[in-house]
């Protein structure tokens, strides 16, 4: 009897499922044909159908946190200086699923730097995130609440900001508790907007 497609996107979830169970217990580290099969309780046979190498596998794995990511409800926020506020208190690791997938995230880095398929899609991530900070940026500088000055440069600058204190969270939680990522965010932006 043939296959449905119903089946074959039922049993593709089931994997993405196990995928992401393995990413959160063990990080990329960890992220095997092997793991994921165990995970499932199926053989690495009928994982490699899916997906044929580890590669794959990590490729698939990026997808899903981009998928989390995309679907998580944005918080609402004004335009301008209110909006950039609220892109980066979504991506801090101040919750717990929010931590979760920053450790995710900064675990592929390893993998995406030896790889330069994934590093290119590493790099459009970045690419596409600074987009969404500039034109945050353009418009705060539009409303008057941020200085004249490049976006681009901003963007970069507001991007390695947060990647920095997103890395510090994760290494020493106890040192960086939401409150305080927050309280640090808000101090960062008041100095981008020359205390306006």
């Amino acid at each position: 009897m043939p296959r449905h497609k119903g089946d074959h996107d039922a049993r593709r979830r089931d994997v993405s499922a196990a995928v992401w169970r393995v990413l959160a217990a063990h990080g990329f580290g960890g992220l095997t044909l092997r793991a994921v099969a165990t995970e499932m309780g199926a053989t690495t046979g009928l994982l490699t159908h899916y997906f044929p190498s580890k590669k794959d596998l990590v490729a698939h794995a990026l997808t899903l946190l981009d998928e989390r990511r995309a679907g998580r409800p944005d918080r609402p926020a004004p335009d301008g200086l209110g909006a950039l506020r609220a892109m980066l208190l979504d991506i801090l690791p101040s919750t717990p699923r929010a931590a979760a997938d920053n450790r995710i995230w900064v675990g592929s880095w390893d993998a995406a730097l030896a790889d330069p398929d994934l590093a290119a899609g590493h790099a459009a991530r970045y690419a596409g995130s600074r987009e969404r900070i500039r034109q945050h940026v353009r418009t705060a500088q539009s409303l008057g609440e941020l200085p004249p000055a490049d976006p681009d440069d901003v963007a970069a600058a507001v991007q390695s900001f947060a990647l920095g204190l997103i890395v510090q969270a994760l290494f020493a939680p106890d040192e960086f508790p939401p409150e305080r990522q927050t309280r640090l965010l808000d101090g960062y932006l008041a100095t981008l907007a020359g205390d306006r």
